[in-house]
């Protein structure tokens, strides 16, 4: 069958389509005996074959059959898609035929709700035209009689009434109508004027009695008027309500200068008081007339204050400058308890912002027990004790008059932090370095925390005057000093350091003596310098929570300005320049020791002993020296680490170029320096802890330093100790122990062999020849293989030394 063909599933042979006519009669006869039967099997064939033409000829009929009734079927649809046809166009006549029939029954209908909705609006119009006339005729008469009690509710109305003959202004009458309003209205306007100028004139003279409610119920009306004619009222009021303050506080009066600002502001509380007596009453409420009083006078005071100071700037001194705006931000915090602000919406004062909360120490409680902390003899009668208002809409409102000249202000904290330093510099000569303190510490200078408590109190103050400019002169300020304490209290006090160290000589080493002839700092010169460390790193931390706390304070456009990372770094330094000296002394101190061991006759050594005396000479300064650091130290633990750290650093590649110094040496001398430097690293991996009573674990930094500085000087002893012969085994052991390609390295290694030159000269040869190719992308000179060598490349003599080894251990 061709592929698109599809054949029903059967199991009879006939059906597969691999069918093999001879397979299927050799199965239907497999044997001779079988044909016995082959008349039946044919005419079970014959059977089936007719079974199969009858099937074959009844689905051909029934086929014929199918396509005369589908035929039959189509047609009929059509034809009861004709039917449905003609019953859906009768519907639909009928439906036009209904929609017609209800539009000729709704006409009417729609017209009489047309005249009726017409109606209804000429009605509602013509009772507001009525309103509209009698009111403005009422408005008239009552304007004329000054009734403004019931003018002020009939002129809203009127206005509102007004408002629906909008669209019908193109009439005469309504527009005459409009405009009869609109004259009552300017009328009304002048003759309210009219009566308060007459009541309140330029004089000062009041008129009392009868006019204060004719003015009161005015006032109603001038809600409703313009509003110009409302801000008229209140400035022409207000104006003549201040004039006599202009009078008494004029520039050349005594009592306008800053000294007796205090009398500024007790006359506008009377004037407060005096005015709530007599017309609290005659405004209305909403128009804030007490808080509108208090705003004009603080922009007058603003703007004569700010003048009389540009005239007599050479007189303000800053106790004066600073008890002038204490009294003021005192009397803005009183206009913030007793107004809301409403009357301040023209944008003239910015409310402070509010810093969020923080773990910062400048945070601390501003007006607390701090202040009692340290009193300054020029500054204790200077600062403003007005408490800090978190959400003050007065703020500044006069103050701001002050920033131009709070220079004044800088230049006195220029000078008394100038004062302060140099204090701190007199005190620490004559009180001396501090005390040495073991159990707690290395001490941190108290000079430091003082100056971070006035800076903190100057930072307060500043921002209670002014977030602007003047906060970015004071932190210019705060860098000039940071730096100044830096070398002076604390570079400057750090002890010299001296190179004589001639008094110890090797014949006193080999003695076995304790080396106190070295040149080293004392117990006190090496508490002083952990208490500058510390010192200069709790200034570090500060510094950068003063920097956070500036940025905090000043306004959001100045942020940028405020950098102390400067003076970070110089506290850095100090740091850095503490712990070398630390690290220099305790080297230098190793230093006579070493040379002695360099110095000593090493192919002399007849056996291998205890350790050698140079290493309980550098055991015992270690023991005089770490623990009085760590223990002065223990508050800044990190910084004690980098102290370590940079001892191994120097001590290390010190104690291995003293090791190529030793030549000749003998095969027990080397023995002996390995074992002298298995006894140094020891010493070296517990230093962080010798001494102590509580055993802590060496940092892993500080650990991986010592084992690979350690490792690579006992590998060169290992190597020294190997025989040179045969040669080709001893450069194969050189390379694999200390993985070193340099010649150099080479021939000190010869040299501390003892070898001839002519010996050395072959052997560097045969180095060279076999020397590894070095591995890409780096350098292998300065690397280390810690693999031990195996038994065959190591002599007998190095095992024994390393069971010896094992044995003390």
């Amino acid at each position: 069958f061709p592929p698109s063909v599809q054949v029903f599933p059967s199991q009879d042979p006939l059906d597969r389509a691999d069918f093999n006519a001879v397979e299927y009669i050799n199965a239907l006869f497999p044997t001779e005996q079988s044909l016995a039967n082959i008349d039946e099997v044919v005419n079970k064939i014959r059977l089936k074959i007719r079974r199969l033409d009858d099937n074959i000829r009844t689905v051909v009929r029934g086929q014929t059959n199918v396509g005369q009734d589908g035929r039959q079927a189509l047609e009929e649809a059509q034809k009861a898609i004709q039917q449905l046809f003609g019953k859906i166009k009768d519907i639909k006549d009928k439906a036009e035929k209904s929609e017609q029939m209800v539009k000729e029954i709704t006409r009417d209908i729609k017209q009489l709700d047309h005249a009726k909705r017409h109606l209804t609006t000429s009605i509602t119009t013509l009772n507001h035209l009525h309103m509209l006339a009698g009111g403005v005729d009422s408005l008239e008469a009552m304007t004329r009689r000054r009734q403004y009690g019931e003018v002020a509710n009939l002129l809203q109305g009127v206005v509102n009434v007004l408002e629906h003959f909008n669209k019908y202004m193109g009439i005469p009458q309504i527009r005459q109508l409009s405009e009869r309003v609109k004259a009552a209205q300017n009328e009304l306007g002048q003759q309210i004027l009219a009566d308060f100028e007459e009541a309140f004139p330029s004089q000062g003279t009041k008129r009392t009695g009868g006019p204060s409610n004719v003015l009161r119920d005015a006032c109603l009306v001038a809600n409703v008027l313009d509003p110009r004619i409302k801000q008229e009222i209140i400035k022409k009021f207000i104006k003549q309500h201040l004039s006599e303050y202009l009078v008494l506080f004029q520039e050349n009066q005594d009592v306008a200068w800053l000294d007796k600002i205090d009398r500024r502001y007790a006359w506008i509380k009377r004037q407060l008081v005096d005015y709530e007596e007599k017309y609290g009453r005659m405004f209305p409420a909403e128009w804030c007339m007490t808080e509108r009083i208090a705003v004009d006078f603080c922009h007058v005071t603003r703007a004569e204050l700010s003048k009389i100071m540009r005239t007599r700037a050479k007189e303000i001194e800053v106790k004066l400058l600073l008890f002038a705006i204490q009294r003021t931000t005192n009397f803005e915090g009183l206009l913030a308890k007793r107004f809301s602000g409403c009357t301040l919406a023209d944008g003239t004062v910015k409310k402070p912002e509010v810093p969020p909360p923080s773990s910062n120490p400048f945070l601390e409680d501003e007006t607390g027990a701090e202040a009692d902390e340290i009193v300054m003899e020029k500054s204790d009668t200077d600062k403003p004790k007005k408490p800090k208002v978190p959400d003050n809409p007065f703020h500044g409102i006069v103050s701001k008059c002050f920033e131009p000249h709070l220079y004044v202000y800088i230049e006195s904290q220029d000078k008394n932090l100038g004062e302060l330093i140099d204090r701190f510099v007199a005190d620490f000569k004559a009180q001396g370095p501090p005390k040495p303190n073991v159990d707690e510490g290395g001490a941190v200078l108290p000079s430091c925390a003082d100056l971070f408590v006035y800076y903190k109190k100057c930072m307060v103050q500043c921002s209670q005057l002014s977030t602007g400019e003047p906060m970015i002169a004071l932190t210019t300020i705060f860098q000039k000093y940071l730096r100044e304490y830096a070398w002076k209290i604390l570079s400057g006090n750090l002890p010299k350091t001296t190179s004589s160290s001639g008094g110890l000589t090797i014949t006193s080493l080999l003695k076995e003596k304790e080396g106190s002839e070295v040149a080293k700092f004392t117990l006190e010169e090496l508490c002083l310098i952990c208490s500058i460390l510390s010192t200069a790193e709790y200034c570090l931390a500060t510094t950068q929570q003063l920097e956070e706390k500036l940025k905090e304070k000043v306004d959001t456009s100045l942020m940028e300005r405020i950098n102390l990372t400067g003076e970070m770094d110089t506290f850095s330094i100090v740091i850095s320049n503490s712990i070398q000296l630390l690290v220099q002394d305790l080297d230098a101190a190793c230093d006579p020791a070493l040379t002695a061991m360099s110095k000593m006759q090493w192919q002399n050594v007849e056996h291998v002993g205890d350790q050698s005396p140079y290493v309980t000479s550098v055991i015992l300064h270690i023991k005089q020296n770490v623990p009085i650091i760590r223990d002065n130290l223990a508050s800044t633990r990190k910084y004690f680490t980098q102290f370590c750290i940079k001892f191994a650093n120097s001590f290390i590649p010190k104690f291995i170029n003293h090791l190529f110094k030793c030549k000749p040496i003998s095969m027990v001398g080397a023995e002996q320096l390995l074992l002298d430097t298995h006894s140094l690293k020891m010493v070296l991996l517990d230093l962080p802890s010798i001494g102590s009573q509580v055993v802590r674990k060496a940092p892993a930094s500080y650990t991986k330093i010592v084992v690979k500085g350690m490792t690579r000087a006992e590998m060169i002893l290992k190597v020294v100790m190997a025989p040179h012969e045969p040669p080709v085994v001893f450069v194969d052991n050189y390379i694999k122990l200390l993985a070193d390609c340099s010649t150099d390295t080479f021939q000190k290694i010869l040299d501390m062999k003892g070898l001839k030159r002519s010996e050395q000269s072959s052997m560097l040869d045969l180095f060279r020849l076999r020397l590894p190719a070095p591995p890409p992308g780096g350098d292998g000179s300065g690397s280390l293989s810690l693999s031990a060598p195996t038994p065959e490349q190591e002599s007998s003599r190095i095992r024994k030394l390393e069971k010896l080894i094992k044995k003390r251990l």
